[in-house]
């Protein structure tokens, strides 16, 4: 295949909210992951409760991540081939069925060790289908001049339901228990699930889909993909660099979190734990309203994502070795800010610059790199950790980022004077 390429300049942003379309995709979006996070509170008591197993603990880790890294690109690809409204709605339904399978097994009380394997295995799919193709659907729903936008709004609703979505779960399981929680949780899937049905939109809708559809091959979708973007002078380096964020750190900071508020000393270390995680979060809420509402002040290219990831590694580096706990809470309210900036810019980079031919795999192969790569950011940080102490581990894993940003960062064409 043969794929010329330019660089996409940016359009003159207007907000996505402007669009009804996209606040009922923002909407029902958020629903869905607030869902995702409420099965995974009831889940993960019921089960780690019945079993007190950590294998299983790192199995839930490994399983949601690592169906990103097999499956996204070849789904990207059926997003290429089919409709991206149809793919999202299997998502739903396959999130439905895990709940209802978690539900079955709590009433009847035959929870085994490989239905709990089984079930979160599942879920992880059903993560790759709705994510991939989510942002498939979202290019047609606003278009490239509201399309930073929409992916910035799109990363905050992804925090507000990391936020939400465990404090609504307790409720829901104090209030009816795991059993009925669990069904009632697969309420939340629908708006999505019912809105796809007619909701006019996608290429499919418009059809935009003429011509010859390229076949899903698998495996030979990956190699192909890399070898079209390393071509992409935009695309190429923002890979890179999600991929490079997810291996070496990802999220996996947030399950050492309790031995930092450990070792930070600041009362009681349950209080600390939470108010550490909610600082991140709220640094990211606050970039989200903040470049929504006075984006215009931070340049939407390449560079400008490379120099804020490097401050975030920086940021990362620094609360490692924090040792004042005020201080620390500070470092990571910078850090969440950081984060949510450079990483929903650097998904507006690329789909702003994926060819249109091929848009399909490019943002699998994006998917693949951000989220399938975080399966190894345990490593990193988590069994080095074991190893060493939390503190170098995320020490070393920030500087290994920092590198990786700053090589990208040296290797971009300086501006013309």
């Amino acid at each position: 295949m043969s794929l010329t390429s330019t660089v996409t300049a940016p359009p003159a942003a207007t907000s996505a909210l402007r669009i009804p379309g996209y606040r009922t995709f923002l909407i029902t979006f958020l629903l869905a992951m607030m869902a995702d996070n409420i099965e995974h509170v009831i889940s993960y008591w019921v089960a780690f409760q019945k079993f007190n197993s950590p294998a299983l603990g790192g199995f839930a880790v490994v399983s949601h991540w690592l169906p990103f890294l097999m499956f996204s690109v070849p789904v990207g690809a059926l997003n290429d081939r089919f409709d991206s409204r149809r793919l999202i709605q299997a998502g739903m339904v396959l999130f439905i069925t895990v709940s209802v399978g978690w539900g079955y097994f709590f009433v009847t009380d035959t929870l085994q060790m490989w239905h709990a394997m089984v079930l979160l295995t599942l879920h992880g799919c059903a993560g790759v289908l709705w994510g991939t193709s989510s942002q498939m659907l979202l290019y047609d729903i606003v278009g490239t001049a509201s399309l930073a936008s929409a992916v910035r709004l799109n990363a905050t609703a992804r925090y507000l339901g990391f936020l939400v979505g465990p404090a609504v779960g307790s409720i829901i399981m104090r209030m009816f228990g795991p059993t009925w929680g669990i069904f009632i949780n697969t309420a939340f899937y629908l708006p999505l699930l019912l809105w796809l049905v007619g909701a006019p939109h996608g290429r499919h809708f418009r059809g935009g889909t003429t011509g010859p559809k390229p076949a899903v091959r698998g495996f030979a979708d990956i190699v192909q993909t890399v070898r079209d973007v390393r071509g992409l002078p935009v695309v190429a380096p923002m890979v890179m660099l999600a991929g490079g964020a997810s291996f070496f750190i990802g999220n996996s900071y947030h399950a050492q979190m309790p031995g930092f508020a450990h070792e930070l000393g600041h009362g009681d270390p349950g209080l600390a734990y939470t108010l550490l995680l909610a600082a991140d979060a709220a640094g990211a809420l606050l970039a989200g309203v903040l470049l929504e509402t006075r984006g215009t002040w931070l340049p939407m290219t390449a560079a400008s994502a490379l120099k804020i990831a490097f401050l975030w590694g920086c940021s990362l580096f620094m609360f490692s070795f924090m040792s004042w706990y005020p201080a620390a809470i500070g470092v990571l309210f910078v850090a969440g800010f950081l984060e949510l900036s450079f990483s929903s810019m650097t998904q507006a980079l690329v789909q702003l610059n994926a060819p249109d031919t091929i848009r399909g795999r490019v943002l699998g192969l994006f998917s693949m790199s951000a989220s399938g790569l975080r399966a190894f950011s345990g490593v990193t940080v988590g069994l080095l950790g074991s190893v060493t102490n939390i503190h170098l581990s995320l020490g070393l894993s920030a500087v290994a980022f920092v590198v990786v940003a700053g090589l990208l960062l040296r290797r971009q064409p300086r501006p013309a004077a």
